[in-house]
């Protein structure tokens, strides 16, 4: 199925599936979402000074308890916020890496949920009189204000379920063991160049039931834990077919989710990766909303059991094969002899403005026969030859100055490298399809190899036809 009928889908309109068995509620409320999206973050990288105030405001209202539970090595408080009161006690942390925020966005909507009156009480009642849900949102506060994996002493929180030497993992250990918590949700985010298996399907969402011992013996709570993913997965499908895959599991001692699957609570791991055109995680954050109320009802109706593990084990595997862009099989001309080879590129982010923003750097992350890969643009470059840009020889004033020029006609004459006497912040020209050099810069070789980040030209009957800047492919039109 192509990408294009899958946004459709995903933004309402019909969905014809095989999967009867998803609850009609979860689909109308697909469409109704934006009642409950907490529009003060809209991006990855938000910090826990805008948190904060989201929790805050939760105290007081039907059916919430937020209560401060900790503090961060760097003193920031971490919350706990509690709904419902029912014998069945669910468990959730997010951000227990700090640059993993998928989750902690679909939780601030989920808050939301719960508070309004409409037509969904049904599923509201449900929950609150089934259910006692437990929320640890950004579990390590000091690693999402460095947008970082680790905490301040650049310690894996998620490492630390043995020694619990940090405070944010000690904690966590603390309140699974004073709730007792029946399931527990394990919310993280992955890479995005994870696919589903072989396939060129991004691993938009991965699950995981992890092992308790490295026999990766199933008891019945592990057992639970599969086929509650069985259903999160049934319900995925009607929105991102052949996108769900799951983690990878080989028994980690050290893991808070392996630990809490051995310490008595079923677990469960929730990856968010990536999705084509999402790159601030917006849609998934959609999906993800829905998708913790879909879990919900199944562990309040007990209708996880219906479905079997080999619907979990029928899951392929994460396999990062993903790319930000490819070109293939074009020429590459060598001290006069021709190759012809695939190009791939990937994107780094880097941060400024401490870390709340960021600008690309593209680089080429492999080259040669990238046939096993698939890229999220794609470009089949047979028959044309890889020509390096050059360098304008004129030094402008100002990227005003440059935007006034024909973009089109200086590629046609060969030029993607502009000198000028003041480069602006990164962040206003990454997506440029021209590399701005200081006013003193000499001419960069473009060197076509892994590591490096050339600028080129796709050129076919003596015409240039694509440029390809900082990992960017654009056609000159």
């Amino acid at each position: 199925m192509g990408k294009l009928l899958l946004y459709i889908l995903f933004w309402g309109l019909p969905v014809f599936s095989c999967l009867a068995q998803s609850p009609s509620w979860a689909d109308d409320l697909i469409n109704r979402y934006d009642r409950y999206r907490e529009n003060a973050i809209s991006d990855r990288r938000f910090k826990h000074a805008e948190l904060e105030p989201q929790l805050l405001a939760l105290a007081g209202k039907p059916g919430f308890e937020v209560r401060e539970r900790g503090r961060s090595i760097e003193g920031r408080p971490i919350y706990l916020v509690r709904y419902g009161s029912g014998p069945v006690k669910v468990l959730l942390w997010s951000q227990m890496h700090g640059d993993e925020s998928t989750a902690t966005m679909a939780l601030l909507d989920l808050f939301n949920f719960l508070q309004a009156d409409d037509e969904f009480n049904g599923i509201r009642s449900l929950i609150r009189e089934q259910l006692s849900l437990y929320f640890i949102p950004m579990l390590n506060p000091d690693g999402a204000e460095k947008y970082q994996r680790r905490n301040a002493i650049d310690i894996d929180i998620n490492r630390d379920a043995l020694r619990l030497q940090t405070p944010e993992g000690a904690l966590l250990k603390k309140i699974r063991d004073e709730v007792d918590a029946d399931w527990g949700f394990n919310l993280h985010d992955q890479s995005r160049y994870n696919a589903v298996g072989l396939t060129p399907g991004e691993a938009t969402f991965s699950f995981l039931a992890p092992a308790f011992d490295p026999a990766k013996s199933i008891n019945e709570n592990r057992e639970n834990a599969m086929q509650l993913i069985a259903v999160l997965n049934r319900w995925l499908q009607q929105y991102i077919p052949g996108q769900v895959a799951r983690f990878d599991d080989t028994f980690e001692p050290r893991a808070f989710g392996d630990n809490m699957q051995r310490w008595g609570t079923r677990t469960i791991l929730i990856e968010c990766g990536g999705l084509d055109q999402d790159p601030e995680k917006q849609k998934i954050r959609k999906l993800h909303f829905v998708l913790f109320l879909v879990a919900f009802e199944a562990i309040a109706r007990e209708s996880y059991e219906t479905l079997s593990v080999r619907d979990y084990e029928n899951l392929d595997y994460n396999d990062r094969h993903l790319i930000d862009l490819v070109i293939r099989d074009a020429r590459l001309v060598e001290n006069g002899k021709s190759y012809i080879v695939d190009i791939g590129f990937n994107r780094n982010e880097s941060p400024y403005n401490s870390s709340r923003n960021f600008y690309y750097n593209g680089f080429i992350t492999d080259m040669g026969d990238l046939s096993t890969s698939h890229g999220y643009d794609e470009l089949f470059a047979s028959g044309y030859t890889i020509e390096p840009g050059k360098l304008y020889p004129s030094v402008l004033s100002s990227l005003s100055s440059l935007k006034q020029k024909n973009f089109a006609d200086l590629h046609r004459q060969g030029y993607t490298d502009v000198r000028l006497q003041n480069v602006p912040n990164r962040s206003e020209y990454d997506q440029l399809p021209f590399r701005l050099l200081k006013s003193t810069a000499k001419a960069p070789k473009n060197a076509i190899r892994v590591g490096e980040n050339p600028s080129f030209f796709l050129v076919k009957d003596g015409r240039r036809a694509y440029v390809v800047v900082n990992g960017f492919l654009y056609k000159i039109e």
